[in-house]
């Protein structure tokens, strides 16, 4: 903050004594500036102290010369006595104190250069105080970073350094925690509850701007302002954004801290990517466990990792999606410290009781399990949420959905032999277990060895039934991903009934092979999805040629190529169904 004018006065050794304006000495001086013009103020930009001894000025100059300077936003005048005019002349006194422009009488013995001098320090010890005061705050907020909360803290303490609001936010806009250091956004009880309602508010707010911002070639922010708010949102690397506001404009300095928070926010969620990689593979790993049968090992891996399996019957999703580990850190509820891990404390106590945490939207869905399985992102939902979890999914990419009702959790409670199981729980496995009955022969010779229990028989069997089950259902979810746009679901597919007889081996082997022509044309073109439109849209020509985005000519040439590499008619009903079903495989 640059001087006051009557600040620059109280220096003694100046002996500078006001004539006039006394009601205007607290106006900020960015310059002294020396001239003996009539109208300076070509050469001026506002903000200064003019420095003149009246050369040039007689007492009818006063009014126009005055009026010229205050219209220029000139801070004060200070006039030089003992040169041209042994005293003021009264008419400027008279001019000045109309118009409210500080006058300033300069006594002989000061030089201007002193004065320019003395503002020039005092400009630099402002600048160094200012520059000391961000160095402090970027080592409070390095402090903050260094935390196991790390970019929690770091957003705490932003917006108690810039006294105001900071939102940390996740690739998609979502709100991953929200701090305020006004006061005003609160709630009147101070609930946690109207805390996630303002920043989930806020972050919708600022859609626009994310969007920009995310579809820039190049990273960049962007700052905005309003009458009653100043805004500043930036990218964090890939992994996310954050947006900064304050009911004052934001200084050279306070820009400097809200970058230096950038900085360390950025770096905190890119040290913890080969952590998040690492995990992702175990969650690879525990997928595979389940669906060979491996539900206690699977169960005790992921608690390593502080996480669980779903306790209730789950829906499967086949995610599509250009950044996996951005949908993976929105479903699974990862709190954004620096170890890319577990959930914040705070949050967790929160859901265990039912109430979303602080800083984040009021509709969060439960954490989900997620893996990474052949090129797609698998994702077992809580069938409670599914539907939102799809719908989050969804602003990720594309979605195929199981049908719902996949017992998970259950096959891990066999492994356990829990002596005492809840009867609602034994009764929704009846079917199943009776199921496990008819498959009990198979195993009736190993059954029969000294070593084995014949009691845990149904249990061994149950065990292929739910694996039988999540196979399936990863199946179906496979199946509607090749017709989402963004999202299908296996249990809308026209034909589940028939697809869900053919074995899936044997049905993919004959997919790809009707199908291999396609995929191996060596063309920018890309026929297999040319074709599934037009297809989709029962041959007609307009219609699969905009779901797609070409000329309807050009379509015309591409099903033409189809039918040659395929050597089958396109319009035979009977080789339509084929291919159809083999797109749907």
């Amino acid at each position: 903050m640059a001087p006051t004018l009557r600040r620059i006065t109280a220096i003694v050794p100046l002996h500078l004594a006001v004539l006039a304006g006394r009601n205007g000495l607290d106006r900020q001086v960015r310059w002294v500036a020396v001239s003996e013009l009539e109208d300076p103020t070509p050469f001026l930009e506002g903000g200064e102290l003019v420095l003149t001894t009246g050369m040039r000025l007689s007492a009818g100059d006063a009014v126009p010369y005055v009026s010229r300077l205050v219209a220029r936003g000139v801070t004060g005048l200070g006039f030089g006595v003992g040169l041209s005019h042994e005293a003021v002349p009264p008419g400027f006194a008279e001019a000045a104190e109309a118009a409210g422009l500080p006058l300033v009488e300069v006594p002989r013995d000061t030089p201007f250069i002193a004065i320019g001098k003395a503002v020039s320090d005092l400009l630099a010890g402002e600048q160094y105080e200012e520059i000391s005061r961000a160095f402090a705050a970027q080592g409070r907020l390095t402090r903050a970073a260094l935390q196991r909360e790390g970019p929690v803290a770091v957003v705490d303490r932003l917006a108690r350094e810039i006294g105001g609001w900071a939102l940390l936010l996740d690739p998609s806009g979502a709100v991953r925690h929200a701090a305020d250091a006004t006061g005003r956004r609160a709630g009147p009880a101070g609930t946690r509850g109207a805390a996630a309602d303002w920043a989930g508010e806020t972050a919708r707010s600022l859609e626009p701007e994310i969007a920009r911002l995310r579809n820039a070639p190049s990273l960049s922010s962007l700052a905005l302002a309003t009458p009653d708010e100043h805004v500043v949102v930036q990218p964090l690397g890939r992994r996310g954004f954050f947006a900064v506001g304050s009911p004052r404009p934001f200084a050279p300095i306070a820009h400097t801290v809200v970058n230096a928070a950038g900085s360390l926010l950025t770096l905190a969620l890119e040290q913890g990517r080969e952590q998040r990689s690492a995990a992702a593979h175990v969650r690879s790993a525990v997928l595979r466990l389940l669906l060979a049968g491996e539900a206690r090992a699977a169960a005790e891996t992921l608690s390593a990792l502080g996480m669980r399996l779903p306790r209730e019957p789950v829906t499967v999703l086949a995610c599509d999606t250009p950044d996996p580990e951005a949908l993976t850190e929105a479903l699974t509820g990862a709190a954004p410290h620096s170890t890319g891990g577990r959930r914040t404390a705070a949050a967790g106590a929160h859901e265990a009781k039912g109430a979303p945490a602080a800083g984040t939207t009021s509709r969060a869905v439960p954490p989900c399990f997620t893996a990474h399985w052949e090129g797609l992102l698998v994702v077992l939902a809580p069938d409670s949420c599914a539907d939102e979890v799809v719908a989050l999914a969804a602003r990720h990419g594309r979605v195929g959905v199981s049908a719902p009702g996949v017992e998970i959790a259950a096959s891990a409670r066999v492994d356990n032999r829990v002596e005492s199981r809840p009867e609602s729980r034994l009764e929704s496995l009846a079917e199943m277990r009776a199921e496990a009955w008819d498959d009990r022969a198979a195993d009736r010779a190993a059954d029969r060895a000294p070593d084995r229990a014949p009691d845990h028989a149904p249990d061994r069997a149950l065990h292929r039934v739910l694996d039988r089950a999540l196979d399936r259902a990863l199946d179906q979810a496979r199946r509607a991903l090749v017709s989402a746009s963004p999202v299908a679901r296996f249990s809308e597919l026209a034909g589940r009934g028939l697809l869900s007889l053919i074995d899936p081996a044997a049905a993919a082997s004959f997919a790809a092979a009707i199908l291999a022509p396609l995929r191996e044309y060596g063309s920018r073109a890309d026929l297999v999805e040319s074709l599934r439109a037009y297809l989709a849209s029962n041959g007609h020509w307009d219609a699969a040629a905009q779901r797609l985005g070409v000329h309807r000519h050009t379509l015309r040439y591409r099903m033409k190529r189809v039918s040659e590499l395929l050597g089958r008619d396109l319009d035979d009903p009977a080789v339509r169904a084929e291919l159809w079903i083999a797109l749907c495989l």
